[in-house]
C-alpha cells in the first residue's frame, strides 16, 4: 500500500475550473497517509466548496488573510512553514503573475512568499493564456526563482470547441510528483500504475566506439533523461529494461538493466529486447566509428596525426521503426544545436517513428549533461512545446503522454 505516512502537504487551490480535480488529489494523499491542509482563494470557492475540501482533508479549510482567530500566531507563517511541500493546483496565470512579481495580497500569496519549503505549481489555463508572452515570461522567472512544475498538459479544454496546451495535469499524475519529491518508500500501485502489465524498452547514456585500447569517440550525453523516463515508467506500472551506454549514475530501481559500449552492441540488446509496447531510444548513439580498431596504442610519430577512416554506425531508430517486431509506439530523441523543429520534423520523417522529443543542446542551454531540460514533442501532425523543467519531470509528462497514446492504439 502506498505511504506517505507522517508527511505534510499544504494544497493551495486556485480559481479555476480544474480546481474539481483537487478533491481527487486529496483523496489520493490522504489514502497515502499524508495530512492535507488547505488554503482556498476567493476564485477557488467560485468552483469547490470549502465544505467539500474539509469533508476530505478532515482539517479546517484557510481562506482569509486577516482571519484575526486564525492569524493570533501569525498563521500564514505557521501555514508556510509546518508543511514538507506546497502544491498550488490550479496555478492559474493570475497567480503565478502574481508569485512571479512577488505579492502576498491575499493568504495564498502571504503563504508562498513566506515559506521556504520547496513549491509545485500545476498550471491550468486557456491555451493562449498559457501561450502568452506574459506567461512564459512569468513562467521562465519562476523556474529561476526554483518553482517546480507538473503540465500543463494538452488537451480539451473547458470552453466549447476549444483545445491545446493549458489543462492541469491528472491528479494520479501530481500524486505521483509529490511522492517522488518526497522521496518516500511508495509502491505506486492499482490505478496508480497505468502501465501495468505492458512492456517498455528505453535507451540511455551515450555510446563509446573505440579507436585503439585506450581511446574512443563518445559525446557529452549523462543519461540523466533516459533514466529517469526509465524510472517513471517503472513507477507507472510498466516492465521496462533500459540498455544504457556507459553512465555514471545508477540504474533506477525496478527496471532491467543492460549495459553496453558500443552502437552495435546497443542494436543487439535493443532487438533481443522485442517484443515491447513502447520504446524511447533516448541514448545519444555515435554515429560514426573508426573502420578498424588499432590492437595497441596509437602513437604519436614525426609526421603528425594518425588518419583515422569513420564508418557509419547502425541506425537504431530507423530499425527499430521498421522491424518486424515494432513496438506500438517509438520514440525518438533529437538533440539539435539550431534549426530544431525543422531537423526533428526531417529526422521523425526520415526514420519512420511516432514521435520526436527535441531539445537545444547549444552550449549556453546548460541542457547536455544537466539536470533540466526544454523539449518539444513532434508527431506526424502534432507540436507540442514545453516549459524548461527538470528531467524527471518531462519523464513524467511524457510517461503520462504516451500511456494515452497507447491506450489509443490498443
Amino acid at each position: 500500500m502506498t505511504k506517505l505516512k507522517d508527511k505534510r502537504i499544504l494544497l493551495v487551490i486556485g480559481g479555476g475550473i480544474a480546481a474539481y480535480k483537487c478533491l481527487e488529489l486529496i483523496r489520493l494523499l490522504k489514502k497515502a497517509g499524508a495530512s492535507v491542509s488547505t488554503v482556498m482563494t476567493k476564485a477557488a470557492q467560485e468552483f469547490v466548496t470549502p465544505l467539500a475540501v474539509g469533508a476530505l482533508s478532515h482539517e479546517p479549510v484557510f481562506s482569509e488573510l486577516f482571519d484575526r482567530q486564525a492569524e493570533e500566531d501569525i498563521g500564514h507563517i505557521r501555514l508556510s512553514r509546518q508543511t514538507d511541500l506546497i502544491v498550488v493546483a490550479p496555478a492559474t496565470a493570475d497567480r503565478m503573475a502574481r508569485l512571479a512579481a512577488g505579492l502576498a495580497d491575499d493568504l495564498a500569496g502571504a503563504v508562498l512568499l513566506a515559506s521556504d519549503k520547496p513549491v509545485l505549481l500545476a498550471p491550468a489555463m486557456n491555451p493562449r493564456m498559457w501561450a502568452h508572452p506574459a506567461t512564459r515570461r512569468n513562467v521562465a522567472q519562476l523556474h529561476s526563482d526554483g518553482y517546480g512544475f507538473m503540465g500543463p498538459e494538452a488537451g480539451e479544454m473547458a470552453e466549447r470547441d476549444e483545445s491545446g496546451e493549458g489543462r492541469m495535469s491528472e491528479p494520479q499524475a501530481i500524486f505521483a510528483e509529490i511522492v517522488r519529491r518526497l522521496g518516500s518508500d511508495v509502491d505506486t500501485s492499482a490505478a496508480l500504475r497505468p502501465l501495468s502489465g505492458r512492456r517498455v524498452l528505453v535507451t540511455s547514456g551515450p555510446t563509446h566506439e573505440p579507436i585503439d585500447p585506450v581511446r574512443y569517440l563518445a559525446n557529452r550525453s549523462s543519461g540523466r533523461q533516459g533514466h529517469a523516463i526509465a524510472a517513471a515508467f517503472a513507477r507507472a506500472g510498466a516492465h521496462v529494461t533500459l540498455v544504457s551506454g556507459p553512465v555514471t549514475i545508477p540504474a533506477p530501481e525496478g527496471v532491467d538493466l543492460v549495459a553496453v559500449e558500443t552502437a552495435r552492441e546497443m542494436l543487439a540488446a535493443v532487438e533481443a529486447a522485442l517484443p515491447v509496447d513502447i520504446a524511447v531510444l533516448a541514448a545519444a548513439v555515435a554515429d560514426w566509428r573508426t573502420a578498424e580498431e588499432a590492437e595497441r596504442k596509437l602513437k604519436k610519430t614525426q609526421t603528425g596525426a594518425p588518419a583515422l577512416t569513420l564508418v557509419e554506425n547502425p541506425d537504431i531508430l530507423a530499425t527499430l521503426s521498421r522491424h518486424e517486431m515494432r513496438p506500438r509506439l517509438v520514440v525518438g530523441f533529437a538533440a539539435e544545436t539550431n534549426d530544431v523543429v525543422a531537423h526533428a520534423r526531417a529526422k521523425l520523417q526520415r526514420k519512420g517513428c511516432d514521435f520526436i522529443l527535441a531539445n537545444d543542446v547549444s552550449p549556453a542551454t546548460g541542457i547536455m549533461g544537466g539536470t533540466e531540460n526544454a523539449v518539444q514533442l513532434i508527431g506526424p501532425a502534432s507540436h507540442e512545446e514545453w516549459p524548461r523543467m527538470s528531467k524527471e519531470a518531462v519523464a513524467e509528462r511524457l510517461v503520462a503522454q504516451l500511456g494515452s497514446e497507447l491506450a489509443t492504439k490498443m
